[in-house]
Order: C-alpha cells, then structure tokens, then sequence
C-alpha cells in the first residue's frame, strides 16, 4: 500500500471499483502496478514479459474485483496472489523452453559508473541463480519482500502464513543466500560480498 494511503482509504477505493467505479479501478492500477511489477520482474527477469504478465494480472483483478469480498487480509494480500498464481502459470508455460526465473532483472542503476554497472550486474546475477535453488516459500517471501517491498505483515497475508513464520522464511533464506554466495570460489582480484 502507498505510504500516503491508509488502510481505510484503501477500503474506499476498492469498495467503489467492486461496483464497477473507473475511477476507483484506475486508481488501483496506479497504486498497485509498480509493486505488482517489480514483484513480477524478480520472478520472471525479462522486463517485457514481466511488463505483459503485470497487465494480465490486472486483467484478471479487473475480471474477478467483483466477487472479492473483504476478510482479515488486506487487498494486496489478494492482489499479489493473483500475481504469484500468474506468475505460476507462466512458467509452466514456459517450462518446455526451460526459462530461468530469476530474483531480479531490473534494478535500477541510476548514478553508476560503467565499472560498478559491470560489478552490481555480476553480483545480482549470481544472486539470481542461488535465489533460484531456495525452496518455493523461501523464493517467493525473498520476491514480496524485496522485490515487491512488502512489509511482513502484508507477505504474511499474501501467503497465508503467520508473520512469525515469514520472518523465520526469510531469515533462513537469506542465510542460505548468505551461505552460497560466500562458498563459491573467488575470481581473482575480486572483493567479497
């Protein structure tokens, strides 16, 4: 959710884009669409089919806004599943061409000098692959919360978990990231991460 935009005024927008309000369903798509796409991008690496898969997404909250009905969870819990079951469907698609799926294409690299460029690319690149090996709940918490920037509680909803249990996910992903990344044998003149 925007830091500007409460959890009530939330529930004004969604209330009137479930009967159908363009407004409202417009201003959802604002809000939500960078979170929804950077979410997307870590699963999927490619900006182009991330950029598709994101407008699909919202194409089918567009289809289903109707029969969404509020519970204990807030919007973008529900959001961000139609994001991951998309994102699910898309590699099996995909699956035949064996595409990667890595944490992160797109990072911005504003201000960079062509030599960090270079190092920041390779550093994400090998944290794309080991990002790829975690399990399944451990990816996903790694692309809500950063990739998407969720905070806890809001990754908790998403996946149906306690936010204990997303916090102890993390916390193990990021040490088995850690924990491969500092393994790997080092190139010579290179500085560890």
């Amino acid at each position: 959710m925007s830091p500007s935009l409460d959890v009530h005024g939330e529930r004004a927008i969604v209330d009137a884009a479930i009967v159908g309000d363009e407004a409202a369903l417009a201003e959802l798509y604002n809000l939500y669409f960078p979170r929804v796409y950077r979410y997307i991008i870590a699963r999927m690496g490619n900006p182009y089919d991330a950029e598709d898969l994101t407008e699909e997404v919202f194409l089918r909250v567009l289809d289903a806004i109707g029969r969404f009905q509020w519970r204990e969870a807030p919007f973008s819990a529900w959001l961000f599943r139609i994001a991951h079951n998309a994102v699910i469907s898309q590699r099996r698609k995909e699956g035949a061409r064996g595409r990667p799926s890595p944490l992160s294409e797109a990072l911005p690299v504003d201000s960079q000098g062509p030599e960090e460029m270079v190092a920041n690319r390779l550093a994400l690149n090998e944290v794309m692959k080991a990002a790829d090996t975690l399990p399944e709940a451990q990816r996903r918490v790694i692309g809500y919360r950063f990739a998407a920037g969720l905070t806890v509680a809001e990754t908790a909803r998403a996946m149906g978990k306690g936010e204990g249990n997303v916090k102890v996910i993390q916390h193990k992903a990021i040490a088995k990231l850690r924990e491969m990344l500092t393994q790997r044998p080092k190139v010579h003149g290179e500085k560890r991460v």
